[in-house]
C-alpha cells in the first residue's frame, strides 16, 4: 500500500541544515501535531501556491482599469476640502 501511495512522488533531500534550525522546525512540527516530514511538506505546498512577484505583477497588469477618479485624486480632493 505504501509503495502505491509513493509512486509518482519525488523525494527531496536538504543537506547542511544547521542544528538550531532543525531543532526549531522539529519543535514547530511537534507543536502542530505533525511529523517533521508532514510539517515541511505543508510549508512547501504553501510556498508552491504563493504567486511570485512577477506573477502578481502580470495579474495586476491584466486587470481592467476602474472608471472614475484615481485614488490620489480623491486624497488630494479630500485634503483640499475646507
Amino acid at each position: 500500500m505504501h509503495c502505491a501511495i509513493m509512486r509518482g512522488m519525488i523525494n527531496v533531500q536538504i543537506r547542511g541544515v544547521p542544528d538550531d534550525v532543525h531543532r526549531r522546525l522539529r519543535s514547530q512540527a511537534a507543536l502542530a501535531g505533525q511529523s517533521l516530514n508532514e510539517f515541511l511538506l505543508a510549508r512547501m505546498r504553501e510556498q508552491a501556491r504563493t504567486p511570485t512577484v512577477g506573477e502578481l505583477a502580470e495579474r495586476i497588469s491584466e486587470r481592467e482599469s476602474v472608471p472614475g477618479p484615481s485614488g490620489s485624486d480623491l486624497v488630494r480632493e479630500s485634503r483640499d476640502a475646507p
